[in-house]
């Protein structure tokens, strides 16, 4: 077996998971400097970003920072605003007489439930005024019904008065990160459509042969080609482990939907409004929303799904073309085999509910730069660990979102079928049922790179009305007193807050005119 250093590395496949890959690694290898490792990403010229407005995570901002990347130049050229929630909107029961409902998961609260955990005082009805969970947490949920921004013009690059993420165009993402990556970073760009993937005797990928370049030579590769799966799935044989016995939908609608004018207010969050077979996603960018319908064909047909989704976004919808994308939800048996780790579609789909796809992406570029094998022998170690990481964390967030669907009251045949037990991860019903009776803590979260904290979850089982029961014990929360002061200062920062943040789309025009006060 040759064990040769690792030089050169190779990414195929453009988009937001190969670029945001080479860029972190050639960051992490200093590859602009000769006699560091080399990174080469290939994309064909062919094929399109699926990327139809993304969310991300708050993660992002250190990820941006981190490559170098101005936040005012992403927001400006990616048609990016700021995320600080999803709006989850007649989730827990279908409206009534037309009126809805809604709950928050938001990303900011007064403090810590692993320091201090206000969830009890507020079940138990010690706290609160009949607010619900969020509102009595965190000022956040009022920030984004008021359609505010999560900090000022005078804050610095990446720092908030709230916690936010972003909503972003992923195709134009794509263009901001291969122009630094190429020009900043070091990484070399290669336009060409791979024909072969050529093993070794060892079964290690010694090289791809593309149609207009020839033989491109590399130690190891990342597959960032999408749903093709060009080298895990056709070229190694790492066989895909559908879930859609758990997660249900199958398909996606997109419609791009046009502001009415250029002055038009930007939701400060992602709204996810359950639909009768789905759910449809609602993202704000600068210059147009992103909106689309997740459904399962099994429960309507595709033009029931397109009826729905123009009834959603109104008359507007009329003149506005529309996209069907399949959706092949589940994960590879393993994400690294040999030479290869598999980042984004590649290497697993989970539905973007919750928008953990930009994320695991993030996470996947994080651990292999972190970990990054010097030779084959190194390379057995790495990748015992990394399958054994995203095995967990795709669990994990398949869990997550299933209870999305379990805890929902409502009535359709699709929502019903997703409370078939059956269809339940056994590790989901096991943890509700002991939070029936057991508040939420960090004991049930044992794994430092749990994808959802605490907090999480508590968001969802609040806002879906989860029969909780907390009285047994009940003496044991004798910190009325705090627990009454820390809800007190959420109200007073509420107001505050409030009269002080900008709009999202005044703030933004603001970044655009000024930029950022520099660091």
């Amino acid at each position: 077996m040759m064990n040769e250093q690792v030089k050169q590395v190779v990414v195929v496949g453009g988009g937001t998971a190969g670029w945001l890959t080479a860029a972190n690694l050639a960051q992490k290898f200093n590859s602009v400097e000769s006699g560091a490792i080399q990174v080469t990403l290939v994309e064909s010229p062919d094929i399109p970003t699926i990327g139809v407005g993304e969310g991300t995570w708050p993660t992002m901002r250190k990820t941006l920072a981190k490559l170098g990347i101005s936040e005012a130049d992403f927001l400006s050229k990616c048609n990016a605003s700021f995320k600080q929630a999803t709006k989850f909107v007649n989730w827990q029961q279908a409206p009534k007489n037309g009126i809805n409902s809604h709950y928050y998961h938001l990303f900011t609260s007064i403090n810590d439930p692993l320091d201090f955990n206000l969830a009890p005082y507020w079940k138990l009805g010690m706290i609160g005024d009949n607010n619900s969970y969020a509102e009595t947490i965190s000022m956040q949920a009022a920030i984004c019904e008021s359609g505010l921004a999560p900090k000022l013009i005078t804050n610095r690059e990446f720092e908030g008065v709230q916690n936010y993420a972003y909503h972003l165009d992923a195709g134009l993402f794509t263009d901001l990160l291969r122009e630094h990556a190429t020009t900043k970073l070091g990484v070399k760009h290669v336009s060409a459509n791979v024909t072969d993937v050529n093993l070794d005797d060892d079964g290690y990928i010694i090289n791809i042969h593309c149609d207009s370049v020839g033989v491109v030579l590399g130690e190891f590769f990342v597959d960032c080609t999408g749903f093709k799966s060009l080298l895990i799935g056709k070229a190694l044989g790492i066989p895909f482990k559908s879930i859609d016995d758990t997660l249900l939908c199958d398909h996606a609608l997109a419609i791009q939907v046009p502001y009415e004018n250029e002055e038009s207010s930007i939701a400060s969050c992602t709204i996810s409004t359950a639909q009768e077979a789905g759910w449809t996603w609602d993202i704000g960018l600068s210059n147009r929303r992103g909106t689309g319908y997740v459904y399962s064909s099994a429960h309507t047909s595709h033009e029931r799904a397109e009826q729905v989704l123009r009834n959603y976004i109104g008359p507007q919808a009329d003149q506005l073309e529309s996209r069907l994308i399949k959706m092949n939800v589940g994960y590879r048996e393993k994400f690294w085999h040999k030479n290869c780790f598999a980042i984004g579609l590649s290497a697993a789909f989970v539905e973007p509910l919750e928008a953990s796809a930009i994320f695991l992406i993030e996470a996947s570029a994080n651990m292999l730069s972190e970990l990054f094998p010097r030779d084959r022998h190194a390379m057995l170690a790495v990748e015992e660990k990394v399958n054994k990481s995203f095995k967990f964390r795709w669990d994990k967030t398949i869990d997550f979102i299933k209870m999305h669907y379990f805890l929902s009251k409502r009535t359709e045949p699709f929502w019903q079928d997703n409370k078939v037990l059956s269809t339940v991860p056994d590790t989901l019903l096991a943890s509700l049922d002991s939070w029936k009776h057991q508040l939420i803590t960090g004991y049930d979260f044992d794994n430092v790179y749990e994808p959802f904290p605490l907090d999480s979850y508590q968001y969802v089982l609040y806002g879906m009305g989860f029969d909780q029961t907390l009285t047994f014990n009940e003496n044991s929360y004798t910190k009325q007193g705090f627990a009454q002061q820390q809800y007190n200062t959420v109200q007073d920062l509420t107001q505050k807050m409030q009269q002080q943040l900008p709009e999202n789309r005044e703030l933004l025009n603001k970044i655009a005119q000024y930029g950022f006060q520099k660091i």
